[in-house]
């Protein structure tokens, strides 16, 4: 049993971590930190923390596809609080996010005492919402909260193999990846078209395409 509380900061941008690193240090006296640059390393450190009190998650790191690292955690580790932290600052992707479960939401953008108080108030198991947040927003389209659920219905690997297939990588090159054989990623790829109701790489990548986050600024362009 972990006896100081444990926050995991999963971020590609090692000077966003530190920054981060030092809002939890001013929030929480005694903490112990886990940093995670990807998705693979993010699994690794729930796996080692599986009691971990919070993830402060990036929504574009290696590996992730749009929302997918929330679903994810939110299928396998629903017990831990997630706090998004993202340049995007617009109600809908909030909302989406929200609907996907997470505990929180703070903008790149946000001031120290705005992250300090965010961390305080989820770990409290409170909400925490920019206060320019607009609760009237569209949210998830019903297909999104679709995939949404089918994708948490994929083991951690079968998801880690699901993330490469969509970002184009080749069977041998996930094998390679992964560290196992072709014929074992083949062997997830079909059980991953089953459970997406598709025949192909193509229709598959689409699918999971619904949780795409457009860069900021264009996220009007989210079709719904």
């Amino acid at each position: 049993m972990e006896s100081a509380p444990v926050i995991i900061i999963a971020d590609d941008h090692p000077l966003f971590r530190d920054a981060l690193t030092q809002a939890v240090n001013a929030s929480l006296a005694g903490v112990y930190i886990e940093q995670a640059c990807d998705i693979a390393s993010l699994q690794r450190g729930v796996e080692k923390h599986p009691n971990a009190n919070l993830i402060l998650l990036d929504l574009h790191m290696p590996g992730a596809h749009g929302f997918s690292g929330l679903i994810y955690l939110s299928a396998h580790h629903p017990e831990i609080p997630v706090i998004v932290v993202s340049a995007h600052e617009s109600s809908d992707i909030i909302c989406r996010a929200m609907d996907h479960g997470a505990s929180g939401f703070l903008p790149k953008s946000s001031s120290m005492q705005d992250i300090t108080e965010a961390i305080s108030q989820v770990l409290a198991g409170e909400l925490w919402l920019p206060v320019n947040f607009d609760r009237e927003c569209a949210g998830s389209s019903q297909e999104e909260m679709n995939m949404a659920g089918i994708l948490s219905t994929l083991t951690p690997q079968q998801f880690r193999v699901a993330t490469m297939l969509a970002q184009g990588l080749l069977n041998k090159q996930i094998a390679y990846e992964l560290n196992v054989t072709e014929a074992t990623i083949k062997a997830h790829i079909t059980e991953i078209f089953r459970k997406l109701g598709v025949h192909s790489r193509t229709q598959a990548v689409i699918a999971i395409g619904q949780l795409d986050v457009l860069a900021p600024g264009n996220e009007q362009l989210h079709s719904r």
